[in-house]
């Protein structure tokens, strides 16, 4: 009974945080598990793409540490004309794959508005998701297999992925992030990585700070709605700041059985003290023998070159890209060029209507590909 209740409020609490449900195509679809939809070894492009009448190819490519993450390409609209705008690289966000991109109908689903306007489409899936479960030693039952957090996904998955899209089309293309996928992203670009393969960045629900998120409510689901499948994700720590919160975790634990759920790493620790920093080994002096210093140093934003076009969207309802949060990131980037930095800021919106609100084409992706085509 006690893991049925935990349960129930888990998803209570993730559709409070998640989505501001009336603008999504389905009440209950603010943020769909793929395991809803088809089984991994079907493929996006066969379960999804091909269905609704697109061209898709489905790729596969290997990272510096094992992992084989699959990339699925629409290279064509769905009248059959080849593309003839550069490529658009979609990366998804917390707790989700690919898919996520392609969920609603082809008029409101980002992925196919991409390829129906003549870009050559991307799609990524990141280690540990559904359709990035393969690693050439490791299998996902192994407690090896998931010992990474999410600066493995900057450091890794990114530098591989975009480099295979990058040489197999042999063009500079657009990156797309939501959520995590803005944090990876984000830490990259502030290295000066990927930059020499990219044309621009949209940012969708930005992940830079997390410490104005101001209702318990709200902070409770939003430690849960990463605990929820951070252990699938392959991210092992997970510490609330409320006390409340962290029982409810060992129920949710418990109920999930994970294999190793104590050892969970906390992915926003960092990110709720102000500032993004690369992982911290937990001990003084491994982060000296990784970094020099006994903290992990930040990623400063405002080393982002200048002149690199950046897109924001986020929403004034979002509980986990708090209003408040972007606007210190954009603060980080207050000497960016004017001319290079496109804000939009839509008030009702929450955290998941970026990629699943019906309205987000004429709101959000009109605009941004506005913001391609003049870069």
């Amino acid at each position: 009974m006690a893991n049925i209740v935990t349960s129930l409020l888990l998803v209570l609490l993730i559709r409070i945080t998640a989505v501001h449900g009336r603008k999504t195509l389905q009440e209950n679809n603010e943020l769909p598990a793929s395991s809803s939809i088809a089984a991994a070894d079907t493929g996006i492009c066969k379960i999804m793409v091909e269905k609704n009448g697109y061209t898709c190819e489905e790729h596969k490519v290997t990272t510096e540490d094992g992992y084989i993450l699959s990339l699925q390409r629409m290279p064509k609209a769905r009248s059959g004309k080849a593309a003839n705008k550069p490529p658009v690289f979609l990366q998804h966000g917390l707790f989700v794959d690919g898919i996520i991109w392609l969920y609603n109908n082809p008029e409101e689903s980002l992925g196919y508005i991409l390829a129906d306007n003549g870009y050559d489409v991307w799609i990524a899936n990141s280690r540990g998701s559904r359709y990035s479960k393969g690693h050439t030693s490791l299998a996902p039952d192994e407690r090896a297999y998931w010992d990474w957090t999410w600066d493995q996904l900057l450091s890794y998955d990114l530098p591989a992925s975009v480099g295979y899209v990058f040489k197999h089309t042999g063009q500079k293309m657009h990156y797309v992030g939501h959520s995590l996928g803005t944090l990876i992203g984000l830490g990259a670009f502030s290295q000066n990585q990927l930059l020499n393969m990219l044309r621009s960045a949209a940012l969708l629900s930005p992940i830079a700070h997390l410490n104005h998120i101001t209702s318990p409510p709200s902070k409770i689901a939003g430690d849960l709605f990463m605990a929820d499948k951070a252990y699938w994700l392959g991210i092992r720590k997970i510490v609330p700041n409320e006390a409340i919160a962290s029982k409810l975790l060992k129920k949710i634990c418990k109920a999930l059985k994970p294999r190793d759920c104590s050892n969970m790493l906390d992915l926003f620790t960092d990110i709720r003290t102000g500032k993004i920093t690369k992982y911290n080994y937990g001990h003084r002096e491994e982060n000296i023998q990784h970094y020099g210093q006994p903290n992990p140093p930040p990623y400063d934003m405002a080393s982002i070159p200048k002149e690199f076009p950046l897109f924001f969207g986020y929403g004034g309802t979002d509980m986990l890209a708090d209003v408040t949060d972007v606007q210190i990131l954009l603060s980080e980037l207050k000497d960016h060029d004017r001319n290079k930095l496109v804000q939009v800021f839509i008030k009702d919106y929450a955290h998941g209507d970026f990629v699943m609100a019906v309205n987000a084409h004429k709101l959000v992706y009109d605009p941004l590909m506005s913001f391609f085509a003049a870069n």
